[in-house]
């Protein structure tokens, strides 16, 4: 039965939930203020506090445990292994040699690919494969699984995967360094002895291709140069890039550049010492797939 408690406009009311009151034997409170006015207050009703669950503990739980998860074994009787065993959603996994010894735990947001394309790698050290699939995908939830099962992982061996040692490109291929930027002069004091235009002659010339764009290759500083960088990159080109607004070490380059290509617009291309054009051009090309053919030849 609900407790009425009458208070006056300068009563404290003080609630306390104790622990020891189960939800479901708490009683709901019902208060009605009754203030020194013609104002009629509508009750208001208190009920049992239920705490959420924190995010972390649901992610941790969208997965089994390491140790409750059934493997999938890669046998003499199914060495060619289809990825029809294997889920394609995203999710965690976890690679064990042919003796059982833990190798390598990864996520990924298709298992069935990568797990294959590790037994393509490195057969030798795929003997069988745990995996959970994560039902909601999001990168905080991908990394939550991982986490847990590392920790589950190291508290047992205390010691972290082979695979997932510092330094080990066993089972993720590690990003290739960019190159440095070249720059033209050894910095706006020193005063040159050639020509400008002489050093950017020398340049495109040593070079088989050379970028001169707005902004360095591992941060370009306008949408038509990182495009074109974006294009040079995915075909795997092999190139130099120049940055026409570093005003310290490649003063007065723009407009240099400009007369000795008679190109008015940055970013410029040159292949073998000969101008091939801007984003525009190396956009048309790399739609028409021709950028890897030509750059590579």
């Amino acid at each position: 039965m609900a407790t009425i408690i009458n208070l006056s406009s300068t009563q404290l009311l003080s609630y306390h939930h104790f622990p020891s009151f189960s939800p479901q034997n708490t009683p709901t409170l019902s208060l009605n203020f009754h203030p020194n006015s013609s104002t009629n207050l509508r009750p208001i009703s208190l009920k049992p506090y239920h705490p959420r669950k924190p995010q972390s503990w649901l992610v941790a739980m969208a997965v089994k445990n390491l140790a409750d998860t059934s493997p999938v074994t890669v046998s003499p009787e199914n060495d060619g292994l289809t990825g029809e065993e294997l889920p394609s959603g995203a999710g965690v996994y976890a690679v064990y040699d042919k003796n059982g010894e833990l190798q390598f735990i990864g996520l990924s947001r298709n298992i069935a690919a990568t797990v294959l394309a590790h037994r393509k790698s490195v057969p030798e050290l795929c003997g069988s494969f745990k995996v959970g699939v994560v039902d909601e995908p999001d990168r905080e939830s991908l990394t939550q699984a991982w986490k847990s099962w590392m920790e589950e992982h190291i508290k047992i061996t205390g010691k972290v995967p082979p695979g997932n040692e510092s330094g080990n490109a066993t089972w993720v291929r590690p990003q290739p360094k960019k190159k440095a930027d070249l720059r033209l002069t050894p910095g706006r004091h020193v005063q040159l002895t050639v020509p400008l235009e002489e050093l950017v002659d020398k340049l495109v010339k040593e070079n088989k291709v050379v970028a001169f764009i707005k902004g360095s290759r591992s941060a370009p500083l306008c949408g038509f140069s990182q495009k074109v960088i974006g294009i040079l990159e995915k075909e795997g080109v092999d190139y130099e890039s120049v940055d026409v607004l570093d005003e310290d070490y490649n003063y007065g380059l723009r407009e240099t550049l400009k007369k000795y290509s008679n190109w008015p617009t940055f970013p410029q291309i040159f292949l073998n010492g000969e101008l091939v054009g801007g984003c525009d051009i190396l956009t048309s090309m790399n739609e028409k797939g021709e950028v890897a053919g030509l750059f590579k030849k």
